[in-house]
């Protein structure tokens, strides 16, 4: 009897919506396609799923659905032996035809599930975010803390110079404070001793000079201008005394003139060591002679009202080295001690 040949297999076409068991027509037979190192690239960053050639999808979802309802039956049937209540089953989440579609490739061995693939790779970019995220935190709290440190180091450092310059200000003032105060004592000192020294001069002076005359009044100065004098202006000091009054050598020297002298009336002229030459006006008498050596304190005349006078009294001038102008008589009386 002979045995017929196997009819041969109607080539699988699955359709659209997936049947078990069922036919496509719109497609081919396929074949399982094994990606290879040569038919697949490196894809950075997300895992993504390549898109199967020829019949892989069709057998790949074959097998998967499969494998679905042998689960389920399975469930079934040992929930009807034992009657126990069913057991619920967690299909898992299965990627979108457009992500198992992709221009990209898996790399080769890559042994991800398809129902995880999503999960690991948003896990992994939340974990890898929130790792960014605390480091880039740590790094700008670090940041802040140096930016905080050097800010406090910079306004100590402020703090320091200005209080180290204050205190070199202040220290400089009151150097120059106490400068100024040992200079103004020195200084103070210093006059006060040439004001001593000056005191001890004038007395010795005043013991070596005396004045013309006593008992006296200052009537007229040198430089008044009146019509009682033919310059216009008063050539002397006058010592207002009454008639009679003794008339002293200021100081010792040598009768050089003595007599008559017209607007001077009678007048005296006692020369000095130095030159200098004192007149004596206007006296009602002359009591030594040209020639004579006298002493401070000498008598030489009495006041009188002689000459162009309107009253007793003793005109005196002096005339440094004999110079024919005269100078103040109370400031060189003064300069030797003397207070008219």
């Amino acid at each position: 009897m002979a045995s017929n040949p196997p009819a041969p297999e109607a080539p699988f076409k699955p359709s659209d919506t997936f049947v078990y068991g069922g036919d496509r027509a719109d497609e081919g037979p396929f074949e399982e396609w094994n990606p290879t190192a040569e038919s697949i690239r490196p894809v950075r960053g997300r895992h993504r799923v390549a898109k199967q050639r020829g019949g892989g999808l069709a057998r790949s979802s074959t097998v998967l659905g499969v494998g679905v309802i042998a689960a389920v039956g399975a469930g079934g049937m040992a929930s009807a032996q034992t009657g126990k209540p069913p057991v619920s089953i967690s299909i898992p989440d299965l990627p979108n035809v457009g992500s198992l579609i992709s221009d990209e490739e898996t790399p080769e061995g890559s042994a991800t599930p398809l129902s995880s693939l999503g999960v690991a790779t948003t896990e992994a970019e939340e974990g890898t975010t929130e790792g960014a995220g605390e480091a880039l935190r740590t790094r700008i709290m670090a940041q802040v803390e140096q930016q905080q440190s050097q800010a406090e180091t910079k306004a100590a450092a402020e703090a320091a110079a200005k209080a180290e310059k204050q205190a070199a200000e202040a220290a400089a003032k009151a150097e120059k404070e106490a400068k100024a105060k040992a200079e103004a004592a020195k200084k103070k000192a210093e006059e006060e001793a040439a004001k001593k020294a000056e005191a001890e001069r004038l007395a010795e002076l005043a013991r070596q000079y005396t004045l013309p005359t006593s008992s006296y009044t200052i009537s007229s100065t040198f430089g008044q201008a009146g019509a009682y004098w033919s310059s216009g202006q008063h050539t002397g000091l006058d010592f207002a005394a009454p008639t009679g009054t003794l008339i002293k050598a200021v100081h010792t020297g040598t009768i050089t003139s003595a007599g008559w002298d017209g607007s001077y009336g009678y007048k005296t002229v006692l020369t000095l060591e130095d030159g200098t030459e004192i007149w004596y006006a206007h006296q009602s008498s002359i009591s030594v002679s040209v020639g004579q050596k006298v002493n401070t304190g000498d008598v030489i005349g009495r006041v009188g009202s002689t000459g162009n006078s309107t009253g007793a009294h003793l005109h005196l001038e002096v005339h440094p080295g004999g110079s024919s102008s005269g100078i103040d008589p109370m400031a060189w009386l003064q300069s030797k001690g003397l207070t008219p």
